[in-house]
């Protein structure tokens, strides 16, 4: 698989990464042990050397499954993980005060059975800690060789602005996709013109844009989905008109609607690289697959001129973790 770079940092990782989340957390009962590591050898085999996980998935169970499955290959791989809730439940309230921050790095490096990570982000904007706070503490962890490069999830300019002042921001995580191009508008802008790299989450719609899920389908009681507007029965229904998009470019090309909505990420910015997750084999392969090959100019145009005339119903958050966004 082809290497990018997260913006001008300098750290180099496979085009797509693999998000590790829903293997533990998230999306229904979670993976076995040995059916998860297998999962993740798999995308190391496959190319993959980014992996995304965080201390609140599980929590914790996922920092300890990475830390099994990659540390006899901790050479070749690019770990994140993640820092910013009270006692590492995302359940509970924002910290990211300087004593917490430097108890997740020590935590997240036993778990992972590593002495250092590699890309340490701030998982959601701690409104009562000022983010040149949280950009020093990530700076003198960087000095001590704990960590090495500094990351923002879900913030908005003017934070991303304020923190890299301080201590350059190496990528910033958020949601993007066809089915959610908000950081279109000011984040894409303000990564290029301070040279950070974008690691989109949710790079599939969390499902959607794979053409698996429809009105009909039902989710486990403990899938994540069923608290999201934008997955209600009637939203799921009258944004099918975007599957059924990508369904006709996809057998144009011989390929899946899912391999399209990455090339179609991919192809946005050279400093994009999307984290699609999942915890089968044969969707990692077909995720695997939309990066190895390209979208022409004339391609890109028209899928863009189709999807301007799409509208897609239903909020991407329930109101209280959209509160948690975009400060």
């Amino acid at each position: 698989m082809e290497k990018r770079k997260l913006g001008n940092s300098g750290l180099e990782v496979s085009a797509l990464g693999l998000g590790c989340m829903g293997l533990s957390f998230g999306y229904g009962p979670a993976t076995g042990t040995k059916e998860a590591v297998e999962l993740i050898r798999s995308a190391l085999e496959a190319g993959v050397t980014f992996f995304d996980t965080a201390e609140c998935y599980g929590p914790f169970t996922n920092e300890e499954l990475l830390g099994e499955a990659l540390a006899p290959f901790r050479d070749k791989v690019v770990i994140a993980t993640k820092f910013g809730f009270q006692d590492g439940d995302s359940k509970k309230g924002l910290d990211s005060s300087p004593a917490r921050i430097r108890a997740v790095a020590e935590a997240s490096l036993k778990r992972l059975k590593t002495d250092c990570i590699d890309l340490f982000y701030q998982h959601r904007v701690d409104p009562n800690i000022p983010i040149e706070e949280v950009a020093g503490t990530v700076r003198e962890l960087i000095t001590e060789g704990k960590v090495k490069h500094f990351g923002l999830s879900e913030a908005g300019p003017q934070t991303i602005r304020k923190a890299h002042a301080i201590q350059p921001v190496t990528a910033l995580q958020s949601e993007y996709s066809m089915f959610f191009r908000e950081p279109e508008k000011e984040i894409i802008p303000t990564l290029e013109e301070l040279g950070i790299g974008f690691v989109p989450f949710s790079p599939l719609g969390k499902g959607f844009l794979t053409g698996a899920v429809n009105e009909s389908t039902k989710f486990d009681p403990t899938d994540f989905r069923n608290k999201v507007p934008r997955f209600s029965v009637e939203n799921r229904k009258a944004n099918q008109v975007l599957v059924e998009l990508l369904k006709t470019i996809a057998a144009e090309k011989e390929v899946t609607p899912a391999q399209i909505a990455l090339a179609w990420l991919l192809a946005q910015k050279p400093w994009i690289v999307p984290i699609p997750g999942t915890t089968k084999l044969h969707r990692l392969q077909e995720n695997m697959g939309g990066a190895h090959f390209l979208l022409s100019a004339d391609e890109l145009t028209k899928i863009e001129t189709a999807l301007a005339t799409i509208n897609i119903s239903g909020e991407r958050y329930p109101a209280q973790l959209q509160a948690r966004v975009g400060k």
